[in-house]
Parts: structure tokens; sequence; C-alpha cells
């Protein structure tokens, strides 16, 4: 290989938005319908208002992650938008100045003041706004806000993680139905953080203990709940 030439490079990173979404959402999923059919189930309801329950929560619950997630990350793309506006209009006006100020960014992150300032004028010939959305602002390609494909990873995730406790509804036997929910939920759960942790390139014992125990948490209680009230919670 040529001294100039580079291999591609892949970071993890560049997977953050959607990942978060996404395996927030499958928690979600897993967590609360089957704390929904454990506490239904609970209440002596019949077969199919567990099933009911079940279809119910998955599409009110898709539906809602996907809104909260488009409006929340449009919030945050707004605030992006803002200010590149706002360091555009700045250049336009102060070239002179926004150039000193990256230089000086550059020069708190460990260069010289001379090869500081070299540095910020070749950036800035070929991309100033770029250059202060990277290094001032903090604003990448690979991180910025996505409302539209946060909002499909969470619906989808969500969906994909309701019909598994669902499943078990269908599989299951009514006198077994609480005991085989709960586990199989508890092993989605801990599936999903060991695949979490692989994507993101993280310890995969430790993304499935963080998930599986705080899903399980999150069950027992909701499900608890549900069975002292005999209510769907």
């Amino acid at each position: 290989m040529k001294p100039h030439q580079m291999l591609p490079e892949s970071h993890r990173s560049e997977h953050i938005g959607w990942l978060r979404a996404a395996v927030l959402a499958a928690n979600d999923g897993i967590v609360s319908t089957a704390s929904l059919i454990v506490g239904v189930a609970a209440a002596n309801s019949s077969h199919q208002n567990i099933l009911l329950t079940g279809v119910a929560g998955l599409v009110a619950g898709a539906m809602s992650m996907a809104s909260g997630e488009y409006v929340s990350v449009s919030s945050q793309a707004d605030t992006e938008n803002a200010d590149l506006a706002r360091e555009k209009a700045e250049l336009a006006s102060n070239v002179e100045f926004e150039r000193a100020e990256l230089a000086q960014i550059y020069v708190g992150r460990g260069l010289d003041p001379e090869l500081a300032t070299k540095v910020a004028e070749q950036l800035m010939a070929h991309d100033a706004l770029g250059s202060h959305a990277r290094d001032e602002l903090g604003i990448t390609e690979a991180l910025s806000a996505r409302p539209i494909q946060a909002a499909l990873a969470s619906a989808g995730a969500f969906a994909v993680g309701a019909a598994m406790p669902l499943l078990m509804v269908l599989i299951a036997s009514p006198k077994n139905l609480i005991a085989v929910v709960s586990i199989a939920s508890l092993i989605f759960l801990v599936a999903l953080g060991i695949l979490a942790a692989r994507v993101g390139g993280a310890n995969i014992w430790k993304g499935a203990w963080r998930v599986g125990f705080w899903g399980a948490l999150a069950m027992a209680i909701t499900a608890g709940i549900g069975t002292l009230f005999g209510t769907v919670v």
C-alpha cells in the first residue's frame, strides 16, 4: 500500500443515533407488553382478552415511541440548524474573527499557535462552515440528529420487542402463561443486551446484565401492581 493511501475506517459511533433509539424501544416493547400480559393474566382474564391487550399495547406503544422520538430528535435538529445558521452569518460578517476562534480551539487541543493558524486557514478554505460545525459546535454528520430515522427505528424496534411476549401468549397454555411469558421475556431482554453490546462494540455481558436487570425490575414492579389490584397498569 502506498504511503498516501489509507484504508477506510468504520467507527461504532456512526451507529449511536439509531442504536440508542432501537435498543430503548425494543426494551420498552418487551417490558411493557410482557407486564401488560402478566398483569391481565393475573387478574384471571380470558385468553382472548390477554391477547387483545397485548396487541393493543404493541400498536399504541409503537406509535407512541415513534411520535415521541420524532418530536425529541426534531427539537435537537432544530437547535443544530439554528446554531449552523448563526455560525454561517458570523462567517459572512467577520471571517477573520472566526478564523482566529478556530485557531484558538486547536491551540487548546495542543497545537502551537503558528501551526494552529495554518490548520484553521486550510480547513476554512476547504469548508469553513463544516470546520466550525465540527470543532466549535460539535456537530458531525455521523452524530447529527435524524428525526425520521430515529422514529422509524423506535417504532420498528418496539413492535419487534412487543411481538416476542405476544408470541408466548399464542404458544403457552393458560395454566403456565405467566411463567412462560416472564421467563421468555427475561431471555429476550438478555439477548437484546448482548446484541446491542456487540453492535456498539461494548462488553456483551455488561450489556446483557444492564438490560436484563433493569428490564426485569421494571417488569416485576409493573406486573406486581397489576396482580395486586387486578388491573392493567
